[in-house]
C-alpha cells in the first residue's frame, strides 16, 4: 500500500491500495473511492473494544476498507480544515484525542480505546476519561486543527497545553492536570481551571486551532 498526504488548507490523505490491501478510517473520513473498494461498519476489539468505545465519545464502529484488485484508490480526511501526519507505528503507539484519528493501515493494527491513568486527567484533562490508542506495524493518520505544533520531550520533561490543543501524543507521555493558579486566571484567563500536563519521554502533537468536544463530536 502507498499513501500521499495532499492540499494545503484541508489535508487529505491519498491511499493506493492492492488486492488484499486493507485500512482502518474514522467514521464519515471517507471522499472517495474506485472500482475494486468495498468497505464495511466494524468495531475493532469484538464485544470488548464495542464496551470500551460506547463510553469513549468515539464512534462505536470505524470503517473498514478493503481492496479486490490492484491500484485501487481511496482518499480519507477530516472535516475540519487543517493538517494530517503520517505517525510511524515502528516507533511506538500514538494516543489520539477525539476527532484526532483519520486512519491506520499496516499488518498488525489495533485500535484500542482506554481509561487515562490520572483521575484528575480523566475528569479535567480535555481529553476524556478515556483515549484511543493506535499501535502495531503499520501507518497511523493523526489530524490537527491548523498547524501541527510537535514537541520531543525528554525524560521528565513536562509541558503545559490548553485544552482542546493537543491531537496526539506518544503511549509512554504521562498525561495529567495542573491548575491554572489565581482567581483572576480562573474567571478571566479564558483556559478554564485546569491546563494539560504533558510529561516525557516522548513526541507530543499540539494543534494550533483549539478543537471543541462539539466539534469533535461531529467528526465521528
Amino acid at each position: 500500500m502507498e499513501y500521499e498526504i495532499r492540499g494545503k488548507l484541508a489535508q487529505y490523505v491519498h491511499l493506493t491500495l492492492n488486492s488484499g490491501d486493507s485500512c482502518w478510517a474514522s467514521k464519515g473520513s471517507l471522499i472517495s473511492y474506485g472500482p475494486g473498494i468495498r468497505w464495511s461498519l466494524k468495531v475493532p476489539g469484538g464485544m470488548r473494544g464495542a464496551a470500551s468505545r460506547l463510553f469513549s465519545g468515539e464512534s462505536l464502529a470505524l470503517t473498514l476498507i478493503e481492496s479486490s484488485d490492484d491500484g485501487c484508490s481511496v482518499a480519507l480526511s477530516s472535516n475540519e480544515p487543517g493538517k494530517i501526519l503520517a505517525w510511524d507505528l515502528d516507533t511506538g503507539p500514538v494516543v489520539t484525542t477525539r476527532g484526532s484519528f483519520v486512519g491506520a493501515f499496516g499488518p498488525e493494527i489495533s485500535i484500542d480505546v482506554n481509561i487515562a491513568k490520572r483521575p484528575g486527567a480523566a475528569l479535567f484533562g480535555g481529553a476524556g476519561l478515556f483515549l484511543q490508542t493506535v499501535s502495531g506495524k503499520g501507518m497511523a493518520f493523526v489530524h490537527g486543527a491548523g498547524d501541527f505544533i510537535e514537541h520531543e520531550l525528554r525524560a521528565d520533561q513536562s509541558i503545559l497545553v490548553s485544552t482542546g490543543s493537543l491531537a496526539g501524543f506518544s503511549k509512554k507521555v504521562d498525561y495529567n492536570i495542573q491548575g491554572v493558579g489565581g482567581m483572576r486566571r480562573i474567571f478571566f484567563g479564558g483556559e478554564g481551571l485546569f491546563m494539560t500536563k504533558l510529561t516525557g519521554p516522548g513526541r507530543v502533537l499540539l494543534q494550533s486551532l483549539k478543537r471543541t468536544m462539539t466539534k469533535a463530536k461531529t467528526n465521528q
